[in-house]
């Protein structure tokens, strides 16, 4: 089998695309992070030394979906039509599942810059609350679902 990302000669290359057909393409990611019952309640009632740490955490990771192309090697630059960042509390736990979709109409799928995003705006929140609690975790980042292309739609089945 042939792997995409390497020529003929097993040198590393970007997929060429230009004889795809673009179409409307959308991927929904989500992920995790987890802390302790102090860090959620200073994230929640806006206590935290360093700001307002999920509507930060919600601009990074609109920032890191637009520059996934950056960070990973092999992804397109892509022209994103849409990105939009959910911020879910979970008490619970206690922590907060950050959802992130990515839109666009194109010759290649978003799944990366979806996941990407989930990645950084999970980051940033760490970054912001690392001083409260070391001891975060972030977990289950993964692909929700993806429309659009020649593979046609995924959605994760419920566990």
């Amino acid at each position: 089998m042939q792997l995409t990302h390497l020529d003929e000669k097993d040198r590393p290359k970007m997929v060429d695309v230009s004889d795809k057909d673009e179409s409307f393409r959308v991927a929904v990611a989500s992920g995790i992070i987890t802390m302790s019952q102090v860090a959620f309640d200073m994230i929640i009632s806006q206590q935290t030394k360093k700001g307002p740490v999920l509507q930060t955490a919600v601009i990074a990771a609109i920032l890191g979906t637009k520059r996934t192309s950056d960070l990973i090697p092999m992804c397109h630059p892509l022209m994103l039509t849409s990105v939009n960042c959910d911020v879910e509390e979970l008490p619970e736990l206690p922590g907060f599942k950050l959802t992130v979709t990515a839109k666009l109409k194109g010759q290649t799928g978003v799944e990366m810059e979806a996941l990407t995003g989930v990645s950084i705006g999970l980051l940033t929140i760490y970054d912001m609350s690392k001083a409260i609690d070391k001891s975060m975790v972030i977990s289950d980042i993964r692909l929700e679902s993806k429309s659009g292309g020649k593979s046609g739609n995924y959605t994760r089945t419920p566990a």
